[in-house]
């Protein structure tokens, strides 16, 4: 008997694209019956993400991407951890008194990666135009989707920060 899981066991004869959103998946699932390829397929997926689960996702983020291309028989690792700003160092923190580096806000953001990260999959890896690529998360985002609860979730959790520290994000964010 096979062991219990929660997870459905996910199989295709033509591909499988699997996500932790059913558009998402659908996006990257879309691009390979295009005629991309699994590169493009997960930057289509990863773009798609972005926009339907903006509270897990953003081209502000991270993205350690560990990759296995066929063609060229080998495994690459492609850094999109943010680095530091180089004004960030420990006498800088110091000077503000701090001992930490602190857990939110701007001082302890990076210089985003994910963005180039996807970015320079698709351009090493991809056989699709950057615009094909992106074309269904541009739709996404312009015709609209189902919210799922987490966004709505993630948005209560910061209402009040954002009145009161980015009312520039308060109102776009929480005018609904």
């Amino acid at each position: 008997m096979p062991a219990f899981t929660t997870r459905p066991e996910i199989l295709g004869t033509f591909g499988v694209v699997t996500s932790t959103h059913w558009l998402a998946s659908a996006t990257g699932m879309a691009i390979l019956e295009k005629g991309g390829n699994a590169f493009d397929a997960a930057v289509a997926t990863g773009f798609a993400l972005q926009v339907v689960e903006p509270h897990l996702n953003g081209p502000g983020g991270d993205l350690p991407i560990i990759l296995y291309s066929a063609a060229q028989d080998r495994i690459e690792v492609i850094c999109g951890q943010g680095t530091a700003p180089q004004a960030a160092t420990i006498e800088a923190f110091r000077a503000l008194g701090l001992d930490l580096v602190p857990g939110a806000g701007l001082l302890p953001a990076v210089v985003p990666g994910a963005f180039d990260a996807w970015l320079l999959m698709l351009r090493d890896h991809g056989t699709l135009p950057l615009h094909e690529v992106l074309a269904p998360a541009i739709d996404l985002a312009g015709r609209g989707y189902p919210v799922v609860p987490g966004i709505s979730a993630a948005i209560e959790r910061v209402r009040e920060l954002f009145s009161a520290e980015w009312p520039s994000s308060a109102a776009v964010s929480l005018r609904y």
